[in-house]
């Protein structure tokens, strides 16, 4: 009978939240097209997330827009 192996050393999948932060806390942050590509979300549906379950959460968004670049997206201190 085969040895059944156990989960516990292998990390999970990350969530697409996981994976939302871990872009948002770069130090250049992140843009909605680089968001797009993560989570296959459209991007209306990304900057509802941030500005929703992101803000629940007691996170931070603050964005910034350098001349000829997208606009970033980053996390900031809490309020």
């Amino acid at each position: 009978m085969p040895s059944k192996s156990t989960s516990k050393n292998k990390k999970p999948n990350a969530t697409k939240l996981d994976q939302i932060v871990t872009q948002l806390n770069r130090n250049n942050g992140v843009s909605i097209p680089e968001l797009v590509k993560t989570t296959g979300w459209q991007a209306h549906s990304i900057r509802g997330f941030m500005s929703g379950s992101l803000k629940k959460r007691g996170l931070v968004v603050a964005s910034s827009k350098q001349e000829g670049r997208d606009r970033r997206y980053r996390l900031t201190e809490s309020a």
